[in-house]
């Protein structure tokens, strides 16, 4: 490893040969993928070329150094892998759940639809005609008024009154 440190390709080359099956080995258990595998393998080797100055023999052999960085190698492509994974299924619940919502919404503005309809049955029909008139149609009171041959003051009561209904029909507190 000394001389690999030094940049000699010859020691390079045994290294390489050496150690080529064994880090296969190790990163084929890790990834069970041979394809990835291999590329991890390659980016091993190549990590130990350019790290071999940082190997210190009093520490341990070249082999478990060169081990325990294709190891490691591994796991961290394993780790990626899951989490982009993980990415992906937070991606997929996030529209699901969207979806789900506009849905959720849709029922809910119907549910509240046919309560408003069923509460506006529940009032009288001259209450109910002036609010039709006035909030669907978007006429004024004095249209509105004018519309039904009834006095304006007639017409503002009605359209009180009928509101009051509609919000205890609704169960709406002010």
């Amino acid at each position: 490893m000394t001389e690999v440190a030094m940049g000699d390709q010859d020691a390079y080359r045994k290294v390489y040969r050496a150690l080529l099956g064994p880090v296969f080995g190790i990163v084929l258990r890790v990834l069970r993928d041979p394809a990835q595998s291999e590329e991890v393998t390659q980016e091993v080797m190549l990590e130990v070329w350019q790290r071999a100055a940082r190997y210190r023999p009093e520490r341990g052999a070249v082999v478990p150094w060169v081990m325990t960085m294709a190891h490691r190698r591994a796991v961290d492509r394993v780790r990626r892998a899951q989490s982009a994974a993980a990415r992906e299924e937070r991606a997929a619940a996030h529209e699901h759940t969207t979806a789900f919502d506009e849905v959720a919404e849709a029922v809910e503005d119907r549910l509240e639809h046919e309560r408003l309809r069923r509460c506006l049955t529940a009032l009288t029909g001259l209450q109910r005609q002036s609010l039709t008139l006035a909030y669907y149609r978007g006429l004024t009171y004095q249209e509105v008024a004018d519309l039904v041959h009834a006095p304006l003051s007639t017409v503002k009561t009605r359209m009180r009154d009928g509101l009051v209904r509609l919000r205890d029909c609704l169960g709406v507190h002010p």
